[in-house]
């Protein structure tokens, strides 16, 4: 009797964090690859972990608006593909450097970039092995009330303001006082 391989399990997007581990404070942000202000919200992401190291992890939640931008999609699903070679953040990089050129052959050449040489890639993003991975990222943020991009969250809050660094920042702060505060407080 033959046995089935096992499928081994997929590393989704909703453990994929950069930052220190035990950070007090969790920013979560739904974008999407193709769009102009979720690359430039980006580059403020990376001076706030850079700026606040051991304050706060960062997470990335896929919102592809697939009405509007039709390379989304796929883009999404090859940084999930990178992620199974420990290399979503560098992928996530090189789509938002990329953004006006996602076409899924390209997005290999991407991946490449951001040292990802495994050949079942394109083979992946062709049969659509992680589609219902970006999917399941979309009903999450459907369900917290997601309607645009980029959305974030600060420890679990709905973060209304502009998004700029400093506004961010000062967030992040209050949010991290506030969980020391409650950490005392137990």
């Amino acid at each position: 009797m033959a046995t089935s391989k096992e499928q081994p399990s997929i590393i989704e997007t909703k453990d994929v964090f950069v930052g220190d581990k035990k950070a007090p404070v969790i920013l979560m942000e739904f974008g999407d690859y193709e769009s102009e202000e979720c690359a430039k919200v980006n580059e403020v992401i990376k001076k706030i972990l850079e700026e606040h190291k051991g304050i706060v992890k960062f997470n990335f939640r896929h919102f592809p608006l697939t009405k509007v931008h039709q390379r989304s999609q796929k883009a999404a699903e090859a940084a999930i593909s990178a992620a199974q070679d420990g290399k979503f953040w560098e992928m996530h990089n090189a789509l938002f450097a990329n953004r006006r050129n996602l076409g899924t052959t390209t997005l290999k050449l991407h991946a490449k970039d951001a040292g990802i040489n495994r050949k079942e890639m394109l083979e992946e993003l062709m049969n659509g092995t992680y589609g219902q991975n970006v999917h399941e990222d979309i009903a999450y943020g459907k369900k917290l009330g997601v309607t645009e991009i980029p959305t974030f969250f600060i420890n679990g809050v709905k973060y209304t303001g502009k998004n700029t660094y400093e506004n961010l920042s000062k967030e992040i702060i209050a949010a991290s006082k506030k969980a020391k505060t409650h950490k005392k407080g137990k």
